[in-house]
C-alpha cells in the first residue's frame, strides 16, 4: 500500500508514526522534487510504502489520527505503567514518562 504525502516533512512525521506502532514503511521520492517541471508534479510526491499490506487498516487509522489529532471528546486513556488517567491527546504519562502504545486505540 502507498500513501502519498503533501511534503517530505510531513512523510518523515509519518514514517515516524508507522515505525513507532511496529509497522515497517519505506520513504520514496524523498529527493524527487528536484526534478519538478522534468516530471510531472505527482510524480514527485513524498510517497509512504508499507512492507506488509496486512498493516494496511492499522497503518490508516495511525495517519489520520496523526494528521488530525484526537477527536473533540474523545476518551482519555489510562497509563499501563501508574495507572494514571490521561486526556487523549498526550502521548507520554506526565506521572511516570510512559509512552502511550499507539496500537492500544
Amino acid at each position: 500500500m502507498r500513501f502519498k504525502a503533501p511534503d517530505l516533512a510531513t512523510a518523515q512525521h509519518w514514517a515516524n508514526v508507522l515505525r513507532v506502532a511496529g509497522i515497517g514503511c519505506e520513504l520514496h521520492n524523498c529527493y524527487a522534487t528536484g526534478a519538478l517541471g522534468g516530471l510531472p508534479a505527482d510524480a514527485c510526491t513524498p510517497e509512504l510504502w508499507l512492507e506488509d499490506e496486512r498493516d494496511d487498516a492499522l497503518a490508516r487509522r495511525l495517519l489520520d489520527a496523526a494528521s488530525h489529532g484526537p477527536s473533540a471528546g474523545a476518551a482519555p486513556w489510562r497509563c499501563r505503567q501508574c495507572g494514571e488517567a490521561l486526556e487523549a491527546q498526550f502521548t507520554a504519562c506526565w506521572q511516570c514518562g510512559a509512552v502511550r502504545d499507539p496500537r492500544d486505540d
